[in-house]
């Protein structure tokens, strides 16, 4: 099976200095649309080393010497997409926080227009001048970390994780800190605009645990989930039991995806659960402007099912590459033999190449090392992919710098994790 090369694409002409004739990377257009180029070089060269064309007339002769040029043009290729597409990534956290600033008081002009067209009729309240009070607040703060954090993404910077992708277990934390905080905002407003000292009294006993047992007691646990979540995956990475590499840049899919952008049930049903629960927390703040949002225990329960789900994922998810087999790659045609130097090997075990690793400049960091000796796999593209590496599956060459005799073969992956090894007798 195929490892496909994800970011297709194609350039586009355009007009303007950055419009997209740029291919510079100190603007957003020009690492964009050099990115969109390198990407589209690379494939072209890629389907045709894979119809056969392309190859000099020096390496055409032999194959184990038109697939080692083959991988090497490759390759380098691969790495320069690589390049621009984190040049790109860079460019384009750099922009966020302008659109993170824009998002955040997009909210609060919706929250105000709401206010108002909810104040017709009914007219205006102290609840409604506190409630936008607390998001004018909330915004301010909001903005000014966002600046502090330009470089980082504004205000997505503690939701992205140590993999630059956005981190599932931070923004479900992150959502209830909010919305907490705006209420906590919105029964202070109220108490500093209270002239009564009875609605005062009334305000300050809205704060009592009892109103706000279930929404204290979920954000203590999606917060411990996020803090656990992070120590978990990192001594797993540790241990090797977890195979990370680096994004590009953060994507809103990477919530409800795992690294290879598959759908994840774990991450998907923690992030669904808690948008519906923070909607009924919002709805009844706006109902109950006086005491923290009483969260049912009925719904707080299964928030709390949903964050054990999560976190009973992340434990799962995972595992250490593992090679079963080595045989010796046979050719139609070619006798049965002993392994020779020289000779290609198969092979066979599962994670081989990690999730969000199926990129070709992430492929061609695979090594196997037989005996003393590092061995590059080498890229062999087809149409729309490549047929080798895959997942389960490397063929190499045994080099004539390996001693015959008994060699032990192991795999290093793109993540830098280590197979087990696996002992092969190489004949002279």
């Amino acid at each position: 099976m195929a490892v496909r090369e994800a970011g297709q694409g194609t350039a586009t002409g355009a007009t303007g200095a950055h419009g997209g004739g740029c291919t510079c990377g100190d603007c957003p257009h020009g690492a964009r649309e050099g990115h969109r180029r390198a990407v589209a070089a690379f494939l072209r060269t890629r389907d045709e080393f894979a119809a056969g064309l392309g190859l000099p007339a020096a390496v055409a002769h032999s194959a184990s010497a038109s697939r080692q040029w083959v991988s090497e043009e490759l390759t380098q290729q691969a790495e320069e997409v690589a390049d621009r597409g984190r040049a790109e990534g860079e460019v384009w956290l750099a922009r966020l926080w302008r659109r993170t600033v824009y998002t955040v008081w997009g909210a609060v002009v919706v929250l105000l227009l709401t206010e108002s067209l909810t104040a017709v009729g009914a007219g205006w309240t102290s609840a409604r001048t506190a409630g936008l009070l607390a998001a004018l607040l909330v915004g301010g703060a909001l903005s000014a970390a966002s600046w502090f954090h330009r470089a980082r993404g504004g205000v997505l910077a503690p939701v992205i994780g140590e993999d630059n992708r956005l981190s599932t277990s931070r923004t479900v934390a992150a959502g209830w800190v909010l919305v907490v905080a705006y209420a906590v905002l919105v029964l202070a407003g109220r108490l500093a605009l209270a002239s009564e000292h009875t609605e005062r009294d009334a305000l300050i006993s809205g704060l009592d645990l009892a109103h706000g047992a279930g929404v204290v007691t979920v954000l203590a646990v999606v917060c411990g989930i996020a803090v656990l979540v992070r120590r978990v995956v990192g001594l797993r990475i540790l241990a090797q039991r977890v195979q990370k590499v680096p994004a590009h840049r953060p994507r809103a899919a990477d919530l409800l995806t795992d690294d290879a952008g598959r759908g994840a049930f774990a991450d998907l049903q923690y992030v669904v659960i808690s948008a519906v629960a923070l909607l009924f927390v919002a709805v009844r703040l706006a109902r109950r402007p006086d005491e923290l949002p009483d969260l049912p225990w009925g719904l707080a329960v299964v928030v709390l099912i949903s964050a054990a789900t999560y976190l009973a994922g992340k434990y799962a998810e995972g595992g250490r590459p593992v090679i079963l087999s080595v045989v010796r790659a046979r050719e139609p045609g070619d006798l049965d033999g002993p392994i020779r130097t020289g000779d290609d090997i198969e092979i066979r075990g599962t994670g081989f190449v990690p999730p969000g690793a199926q990129h070709a400049d992430r492929l061609s960091r695979i090594v196997v090392r037989i005996g003393a000796v590092d061995v590059q796999v080498p890229l062999v593209p087809v149409t729309g992919g490549f047929r080798n590496p895959t997942n389960t599956v490397l063929t190499v060459p045994v080099p004539a710098e390996v001693e015959p005799g008994a060699a032990e073969v192991q795999v290093i992956t793109a993540a830098g994790v280590a197979t087990n090894r696996c002992i092969i007798e190489v004949t002279e």
